[in-house]
């Protein structure tokens, strides 16, 4: 059975395509400057990478182009192979705890939190109408960015201000990176070799976030109401006090809409180092000897330290740390210092180990009172897997 994934942003669209009876991927690609001047495809398939510039004025045009490619490239010899598509939704609110099949009721709800995620639904959107037009008699599935937090307790998601905005609004604390977690708690009990176990695990990417979870289930995580709080990003700035957006307000003669999108788009590694968004950038400048690069990259591990070590205290303890996403998997040397700051904790590092980059493996010491490991994140695959269990229903 193939099933086909899908997620979908305001000018892009990412797929994977997997034979779900050996899980795994066929063929996956990225469709880029959707309604933009010079918009592209890349296709990976059998070790090779096709790359096309085509126009591709909407998200429609975009699918079309999809699922030609998929025949014309031989990967698939009818669509009819394809039997599910799952779709990345970035939120589900309180309501959806897990993943669902998207039926009009689903679509009613998920367009009602439009202002949850008001850069991130839109596309969603698209993208599952793009597919629902040109595959109409394939059964899709939306699979929740925030479902995996909707274990937290009360006192987690809570936020300390007037209790009636939770009531009216839905203000509280909602996480993201949900579908990362799940997959590596997945692969979890299989490295500790038992079920039972407290993690840390750190999504690290230009998105980033930590979580504590605790035998599958997530007891706090970073990001909150949206997904610009917690730990430094690429372009976010993670947490700060909030009574800085009125005073730039008035310094800068700023709309709240203009420092919301300075906090979101033009912060965190891109704002302290004023050159780069890009970690690997950050770190050829910290070697080059840029004390703004080394304060982006100083900032960045104190603030994923400081995560980690409040996880610690409300797990009362921890099993393993895990490290995954783009950042987590590839840059050895942030994770180098993150571990040396945890080393009262009992954490060692077992370095020449820390030197491989995207693969599991586990990066602490023999003597090391927590054990690490780098975990590769598949989020595609965990879609997937969604989408064949709740079509075979």
């Amino acid at each position: 059975m193939k099933i086909m994934s899908i997620n979908a942003g305001s000018s892009s669209l990412k797929f994977s395509l997997f034979e779900m009876d050996t899980k795994t991927c066929i063929a996956s690609g990225y469709f880029e400057r959707v309604t933009m001047e010079g918009s592209f495809y890349t296709i990976k398939y059998q070790g090779e990478k096709i790359r096309e510039e085509v126009d591709m004025p909407n998200h429609m045009i975009a699918v079309e182009i999809l699922l030609d490619r998929l025949g014309s490239l031989d990967i698939i010899q009818s669509l009819d192979e394809i039997e599910g598509v799952g779709h990345r939704l970035a939120h589900g609110s309180s309501k959806y705890k897990s993943s669902a099949l998207i039926t009009d009721e689903l679509m009613e709800d998920f367009k009602s939190y439009t202002e949850l995620a008001p850069l991130h639904i839109p596309a969603n959107i698209l993208g599952i109408e793009a597919i629902r037009k040109a595959l109409p008699d394939v059964a899709m599935v939306g699979v929740f960015d925030t479902s995996f937090h909707q274990t937290l307790d009360v006192t987690k998601y809570i936020y300390p201000v007037p209790y009636e905005w939770y009531k009216k609004y839905g203000i509280r604390k909602y996480g993201f990176h949900g579908t990362s977690y799940r997959y590596i708690c997945e692969q979890i009990p299989r490295l500790l070799g038992k079920d039972e176990y407290k993690a840390i695990i750190c999504h690290l990417g230009s998105g980033a976030s930590i979580a504590a979870v605790k035998n599958g289930k997530c007891i706090d995580t970073s990001m909150g109401f949206t997904p610009v709080v917690g730990v430094m990003m690429g372009t976010r700035s993670g947490d700060i006090d909030p009574s800085i957006l009125p005073f730039i307000m008035k310094k800068e003669d700023k709309t709240i809409e203009e420092v919301m999108d300075d906090l979101n788009k033009k912060s965190g590694f891109l704002g302290l180092s004023e050159c780069s968004n890009d970690f690997r950038d950050i770190y050829k400048g910290v070697q080059e000897g840029s004390e703004q690069c080394q304060l982006a990259f100083d900032k960045f591990v104190q603030t994923v330290v400081n995560y980690i070590a409040t996880y610690y205290v409300e797990l009362d303890g921890a099993d393993v740390i895990c490290f995954t996403a783009g950042l987590g998997e590839n840059a050895s040397e942030a994770r180098c210092a993150i571990m040396e700051k945890l080393s009262c904790l009992g954490v060692r590092l077992d370095q020449k180990a820390n030197e491989v980059r995207g693969e599991e493996i586990k990066i602490s010491s023999d003597d090391s009172s927590i054990l690490c490991f780098v975990v590769p994140t598949n989020e595609e695959l965990m879609i997937a897997e969604d989408t064949l269990s709740l079509i075979g229903e």
